[in-house]
């Protein structure tokens, strides 16, 4: 299993591209960007995270769609075409939320 070495918010303007079917595909606006690094030290990785949660390897992302690539757009230019508009998706469950830990 691949280990996070570094998480980082994205910028506004970077998607995600899903293919959904030979006609149709959907962006989801990337939340985060997390280098991933191979358990032995002998390869990294950067995957962006996208708003509902998916991302390129996931064993957990939506049945039937094939991530395609990564897209950035000017944030005044507007999404692209194909992307989910915000809210219109229940968001899924990722688990029970962190809560701070004091130092000893």
């Amino acid at each position: 299993m691949k280990r996070i070495v570094e998480i980082v918010p994205a910028r506004p303007g970077w998607y995600a591209r899903w293919r959904l079917s030979p006609e149709d595909t959907r962006c989801y606006a990337v939340s985060l960007w997390a280098l991933l690094e191979e358990p032995d030290g002998s390869g990294r990785e950067v995957v962006g995270v996208d708003c509902v949660g998916q991302w390129p390897g996931a064993d957990d992302n939506e049945a039937g769609g094939e991530f395609v690539r990564y897209l950035f757009q000017t944030p005044d230019s507007g999404p692209p075409e194909d992307a989910e508009p915000p809210a219109t998706r229940p968001q899924r469950a990722t688990g029970p939320r962190l809560q701070p830990v004091t130092a000893p």
